[in-house]
């Protein structure tokens, strides 16, 4: 028996396959999970093949390099994609096809880590409440002009103001004055240094610099989410710790094994969940987080009536400079005590590709149709 969600699946896959098809992206990737013990509701990667026909090749209808030969086999299907019947040189376009991006591929994460970094400095007493930045549009590490977003500046403001600012100069010296130990102790224990445990073959692992080769630099630009990487599922499982109290969970699709009578014959478990982060720290993270999508650069997420935390994320793809970007987004509900988290990622969207302005609206969809279903009631918020 599997903890996916049929209802819940569908609601995310349409919200994703609508996506993909107004931003013309090269791939969406969804997951919907219950952090307080990793069940996974919805696991979602679009455009997707048929399992009944997994060797027709599947592609955007917008890429212009499909096969027209007459061994091309077209036909439109309701995701908006082409399909192909494969040729003798096409199977790397097919193991491609076949990858599931959330837990086989790696990525830069972006402003989304800035909840990991923000994590880590509370625990190592390096901010709190009081904590004030001021940001010229700028900082300057060693050599580097490290600019912000807002090339402006967004002037003096709290440690709350920050994370709602997105401002990488705050997150820059946030991570400095956490310093190099205490980012790495938090990467283990929030699991960015080892496989998650999900229950599906063919996990990756993250990409990250050796401590030792830390410098200045490279701990100004992870405090921001640049210059390492980690597979959706390894962030997604580390911000449920983070939420959910400061327990670990891992991500999974089995739940028990049952016979033909539908009797239960094992109950599968998993690692025994650990508290990594004070109980203290995770209710300033919610509550923070929350005024992200109150007040902040999450707005489009709000839905008026319910308490949702979340946070934006804008990652360009290397090599850097090609106006190739992964736009994402990650929120949960109730914001005070989640029971449900979403994260949208957005490959190479045309157009406006800021996180906060097309991802977060997906999440917003998604929640409007899932909340309800899962008794989450909207007018309190509660579970």
């Amino acid at each position: 028996m599997t903890t996916l969600d049929l209802n819940i699946q569908r609601y995310v896959t349409q919200a994703a396959e609508k996506v993909l098809i107004e931003k013309k992206a090269n791939r969406v990737c969804a997951i919907t999970i219950n952090p307080q013990n990793g069940e996974i509701y919805a696991m979602v990667d679009v455009p997707e093949y048929n399992l009944n026909e997994p060797f027709k090749l599947v592609k955007p209808e917008n890429d212009e390099e499909t096969d027209t030969g007459e061994d091309a086999e077209r036909n439109n299907s309701a995701s908006g994609t082409s399909m192909l019947l494969p040729t003798a040189g096409n199977m790397d376009e097919l193991n491609n096809m076949w990858r599931n991006y959330l837990i086989s591929d790696t990525y830069e994460p972006g402003s989304t880590a800035k909840i990991i970094t923000l994590t880590a400095a509370l625990e190592k007493g390096a901010v709190d409440s009081n904590s004030n930045f001021f940001c010229p549009g700028y900082k300057i590490v060693e050599d580097r002009r490290i600019r912000c977003s807002k090339t402006t500046g967004h002037g003096s403001q709290s440690l709350k103001e920050a994370l709602m600012n997105s401002c990488n100069p705050a997150f820059m010296e946030i991570g400095e004055r956490t310093g190099v130990d205490g980012m790495y102790e938090y990467y283990h224990k929030l699991g960015l240094f080892s496989q998650s445990g999900i229950d599906l073959p063919g996990e990756a692992n993250s990409i990250m610099h050796k401590k030792e080769n830390v410098g200045p630099v490279e701990l100004a630009t992870m405090s921001f989410g640049q210059s390492f990487q980690v597979t959706p599922i390894q962030f997604i499982s580390a911000v449920c710790t983070v939420v959910n109290g400061g327990h670990t969970v891992t991500p999974h699709l089995g739940k028990r094994i049952i016979d033909s009578s539908k009797e239960t014959i094992t109950a599968i478990e998993f690692d025994v969940q650990r508290q990594v982060i004070d109980e203290e720290t995770s209710q300033k993270m919610r509550e923070m987080l929350e005024a992200v999508v109150a007040e902040g650069g999450g707005s489009k997420c709000a839905i008026e009536g319910c308490r949702i935390g979340g946070k934006t994320a804008t990652s360009e793809k290397l090599p850097r400079g090609t106006g190739r970007y992964i736009s994402s987004f990650i929120g949960f509900a109730p914001a005070d005590d989640p029971q449900v988290l979403t994260v949208v990622l957005i490959d190479e969207p045309e157009g406006t590709y800021y996180g906060g302005t097309i991802a977060a609206p997906v999440v917003r969809d998604i929640f409007l149709n899932i909340l309800p279903y899962l008794g989450i009631d909207k007018a309190t918020n509660e579970y």
